[in-house]
């Protein structure tokens, strides 16, 4: 009986110190709404699937999505509070981090290089120094395909409106019809409109790549269409809302890299644009999803060839490291 006793009080004490050991757990986490905006275009593209899953309770945070046509109809919502995430171009988060005096951050990189040089009626353009002599229309005037032009062109020895002259267009759809009326003719477009443009000129052809030109420059930085901002109050306030929103979005573009035809329909849904034209320009679009210090080096480099071009172009005065959001 006594042998019984002291087997039982030993259990006992057994249970007892384990109850009192404290087991890890992951910790909870509590769903944020998060107010979203994007461009129509590739910035939003990349949002696809994880809107659709927000739709479906899939995701960890909830989403309220907001799309229009200039990031100067989303800007304002962002600076009063009314929007808390906004995928915008580069070079426009460095000027509202100035305009606002930090109380933005950026924390991906969203989009690369979605311009190319297209051509009708056959290839004279092998690389940018062969755009020497030639005549391109093109939209983007004062923006970002203005400044990436005139890098490539400086870095390959050429001068825009000296070697190289653009008529410069407010409309992807007017430099279409202007090809159509054309035996030869060479635009450079973003996309999706080369793939629309393509549907509508036969023979239309891509003949340069200027994300992958960039690239081959070997410099510290990327051709940065598109970055994702946050207002610092949220970021600051909801950290972890942030850093799950980031995964999110990681693996939205990762399935829209993937998965084209899915996600084609998706975008279709989203009124970009058709399922069929979104299908054959997503492997063009160059949508990623960069964070951290790689994001920071592409980003800034970036940044730092449109200040030395134009200053006003990032604002007036490059963006400090306050600019980055490195991590909650």
């Amino acid at each position: 009986m006594k042998k019984i006793t002291s087997l039982l009080l030993a259990l006992l004490l057994v249970l007892s110190l384990a109850a009192c050991t404290v087991q890890p757990r992951q910790e909870d986490y509590q769903s944020v709404n998060v107010r979203l905006g994007g461009l129509k275009g590739p910035t939003s593209m990349g949002m696809a699937k994880l809107l659709d899953d927000a739709e479906n309770g899939l995701t960890a945070n909830t989403y309220a999505f907001t799309m229009a046509a200039s990031a100067s109809e989303l800007t304002p919502q962002l600076i009063k509070g009314e929007l808390d995430i906004l995928a915008v171009p580069a070079n426009v988060g460095a000027i509202l981090y100035n305009q606002t005096q930090g109380q933005v951050e950026l924390i991906a990189a969203s989009t690369l290089g979605v311009l190319y040089i297209v051509e009708k009626g056959g290839q004279t353009v092998t690389d940018v120094k062969s755009l020497a002599g030639k005549t391109l229309y093109a939209t983007g005037k004062g923006a970002t395909p203005e400044y990436a032009l005139t890098y490539l062109l400086a870095q390959n020895g050429l001068t825009l409106g000296r070697d190289v002259t653009v008529e410069w267009k407010s409309e992807p759809s007017e430099i279409v019809a202007l090809m159509a009326q054309e035996e030869h003719a060479i635009a450079m477009l973003p996309q999706p409109f080369v793939t629309v443009a393509q549907g509508k000129l036969e023979g239309l052809q891509v003949s340069l790549d200027l994300s992958a030109q960039w690239d081959k420059l070997g410099v510290d930085s990327r051709l940065v269409t598109a970055g994702l901002l946050v207002r610092k109050a949220f970021a600051d306030e909801h950290p972890q809302a942030v850093a799950k929103f980031l995964e999110e979005y990681a693996a939205s573009t990762d399935y829209a890299n993937t998965h084209a035809a899915e996600t084609a329909a998706l975008v279709e849904k989203m009124g970009i644009v058709s399922a069929a034209v979104a299908e054959k320009a997503l492997p063009g679009c160059n949508l990623v999803c960069i964070t951290g210090k790689e994001m920071k080096t592409a980003v800034n480099g970036y940044l730092q060839t449109l200040y030395d071009l134009k200053s006003e172009s990032v604002g007036g005065a490059m963006p400090t490291d306050g600019f980055y959001w490195l991590g909650a």
